[in-house]
């Protein structure tokens, strides 16, 4: 039996305002949307150019990106590798941004990516003359395999032939560098407790034979609370709480409905 998520104290609160639908009772943010939004008929009147405090920053960033071209040298972080919190918070100008979050934890400063491809990461870094931490290159190549070793593992002969001699572009293992596209538009509705609450409830509902694809999905199930667990600690780094939907109101614009946490 589905739950009426419009009963919990939080999302009723963030919610106020809203046409409840199947998305007030599951995941299901295209619900959502198709329920809450407005079209907008009129013309490009409403739009405005940059605030001063938005044409400050970008000033200060391409000063920076000036700086870096000059130098002819870039910045990488070559102790750790990329992760979810594998970085302190990074800013341009704390006191002047809305918006916040770098890759990193100061502008202009490159993450390493070995899981895509650890070849292609060790290229990059020799074209600019860097090194990693050797212990972390090799205990990387000892216990993972990256997403470009899987695809090739996979290959067959005749995969490989033609895509030696360039009759087969766009393979999956140039393209697919093993990134999760998110939906963070369903942390900005739902916050990632409830999106957690969810997920466990999917993880515990797949019972019966342990089948491949069974095992397989629930290894992913697992993978995902985790990233959540780590999504929210990256925003408490920054002061930010992603436990819930924001308690502030939600911004509506004319066209669409902006699910933002207004900072």
């Amino acid at each position: 039996m589905k739950e009426n998520l419009f009963n919990r104290p939080e999302m009723a609160k963030a919610w106020e305002g809203f046409e409840p639908g199947s998305w007030s009772e599951d995941i299901n943010v295209r619900d959502f949307i198709q329920r809450n939004y407005t079209p907008y008929m009129g013309d490009e009147s409403f739009l405005a150019g940059p605030t001063e405090k938005t044409a400050g920053l970008w000033d200060q960033v391409n000063e920076l990106i000036q700086n870096e071209v000059r130098s002819r040298t870039i910045k990488v972080d070559l102790e750790r590798f990329s992760g979810i919190d594998n970085f302190a918070p990074g800013y341009i100008d704390q006191d002047r941004e809305t918006i916040v979050g770098l890759q990193t934890d100061e502008p202009m400063k490159r993450i390493m990516n070995p899981y895509g491809g650890f070849r292609m990461l060790k290229n990059a870094l020799d074209a600019y003359g860097l090194q990693m931490d050797p212990e972390m290159e090799e205990r990387f190549n000892e216990y993972r395999k990256t997403h470009n070793q899987g695809v090739f593992d996979a290959y067959t002969k005749e995969m490989r032939l033609v895509r030696s001699v360039g009759l087969l572009t766009g393979l999956p293992d140039a393209y697919g560098r093993g990134r999760i596209i998110g939906d963070y538009r369903r942390v900005a509705l739902y916050g990632v407790d409830l999106l957690k609450e969810m997920r466990i409830r999917d993880r515990e509902s797949l019972s019966g034979p342990a089948l491949e694809d069974t095992i397989r999905l629930r290894e992913e199930m697992s993978e995902q609370i985790r990233a959540l667990d780590a999504m929210k600690s990256m925003a408490a780094s920054m002061a930010m709480i992603l436990a819930g939907p924001p308690e502030t109101p939600m911004k509506r614009c004319s066209g669409f409905t902006s699910l933002t946490w207004l900072l």
